[in-house]
């Protein structure tokens, strides 16, 4: 995986940990809305980790 990808995904991973704590923090935030963004940056963190797994795999294939 590329230094950019490792970068991007533990940042997105600490952005979801701290969305997370906030919200258990923050009682009174929508639960809703907390957590759609939740569910949102989940998702992105799933897609980063899908094309960190293509670029080893295109690596693998063409060493």
């Amino acid at each position: 995986m590329s230094d950019k990808l490792n970068d991007l995904l533990e940042r997105l991973k600490t952005q979801q940990r701290m969305l997370i704590l906030a919200m258990a923090e923050h009682a009174g935030l929508p639960a809703g809305s907390a957590l759609r963004q939740v569910s949102e940056l989940e998702n992105v963190i799933a897609a980063v980790e899908a094309v960190a797994a293509e670029e080893v795999d295109r690596a693998r294939r063409n060493t």
